[in-house]
């Protein structure tokens, strides 16, 4: 089993190979996320685009958008041939477009053809089969709906729920409203866990510190940071050390970047443009003097056609080195 008890969760548009890369450099141990990819894109689209990844991401987990349980082994299939260490079923994204496609939140409606997709993977994959959801969608009882969920995937196979502690509204909010609006109601993964304690519990939703994450930690068995760990990508720097037991020594924002660059130039040879990767790296002096002008710099500057690696470095000398060593 995966060391799960810090994660950075798949957010859409956000999580790609670049930003996954770039964390990494931050925090060697915290377990990283794709965006979620809908089985037909895996199983008929283009492959090494979606599913390639540089070697130094893992661990690193897959996670699947879909409904039909053929379907997500075939994708699971090839998703664990490219070398993930784990699959994860998307129950809990409220958009549109999932809704149409009958995958994401709503299947919190169908926890037995949840199960039948857990089974179906499990049976076509030796790597771990785990599960994101919300603790309900629209009127359900949360009270019902979150067990009863977790009870049926346990006994299909799956060995980790991670929990988005709101719920989804499919009628009323909008995408973005269900990140924020739905209130916070962690108490329901701590009380899943005291009654399924041979279930693995991560519990996700609203977490920006690793304060926070350490409080959660005495009640569940991981913590999934997603915005905090994107827009203030530093927040992983204490991860290996606070919660694995690293001893290696944490590196400063200005070495992460410098180690990001070779990978940077590397990818530029390859035809990438300089935006896709510095988009990434935006929060990561935040709070720091200087910080806007680095943002700026690189906001301004990078989506040019002929931007290289020399705009990043250009926006680093803007927030001076000492800073970091106060």
């Amino acid at each position: 089993m995966l060391g799960k008890k810090i994660s950075v969760a798949p957010m859409m548009d956000w999580t790609d190979r670049h930003d996954r890369f770039f964390l990494r450099l931050i925090s060697a141990r915290a377990l990283l996320y794709t965006e979620m990819v809908t089985t037909g894109a895996v199983i008929h689209g283009d492959r090494e685009h979606l599913l390639g990844f540089d070697a130094s991401e893992h661990p690193v987990a897959m996670q699947l958008g879909g409904s039909e349980p053929d379907a997500l082994a075939e994708a699971a299939r090839i998703a664990e041939g490219f070398g993930y260490d784990e699959i994860n079923l998307n129950v809990g994204c409220p958009s549109d477009r999932v809704q149409s496609g009958r995958f994401g939140a709503c299947l919190m409606r169908e926890p037995a053809l949840v199960a039948q997709c857990v089974a179906a993977m499990k049976q076509a994959v030796a790597i771990p089969v785990t599960v994101k959801c919300r603790i309900g969608v629209d009127e359900q009882d949360p009270d019902i709906a979150l067990p009863d969920l977790a009870r049926q995937v346990r006994d299909a196979g799956c060995e980790t729920l991670i929990v988005h502690a709101r719920k989804a509204w499919l009628e009323g909010l909008s995408p973005k409203e269900n990140r924020d609006v739905p209130p916070l109601e962690y108490h329901r993964a701590y009380d899943l866990k005291a009654a399924m304690p041979d279930m693995e519990i991560i519990v996700n939703g609203g977490i920006t510190t690793l304060d926070e994450a350490a409080a959660h930690l005495a009640h569940v068995d991981g913590v999934m940071l997603g915005r905090a760990a994107y827009q203030t990508p530093y927040v992983l720097a204490e991860v290996d050390r606070r919660f694995y037991g690293a001893t290696a020594p944490v590196p400063t924002r200005h070495e992460v970047l410098e180690r990001f660059l070779p990978y940077v130039e590397e990818q530029l040879s390859r035809g990438i443009h300089l935006h896709a990767m510095s988009r990434h790296i935006l929060g990561l002096f935040q709070g720091m003097p200087g910080a806007r002008a680095f943002r700026r710099h690189i906001s301004e500057n990078a989506p040019r056609k002929d931007a290289t690696a020399q705009v990043i470095r250009d926006a680093m000398t803007f927030v001076p080195r000492e800073v970091e060593l106060v």
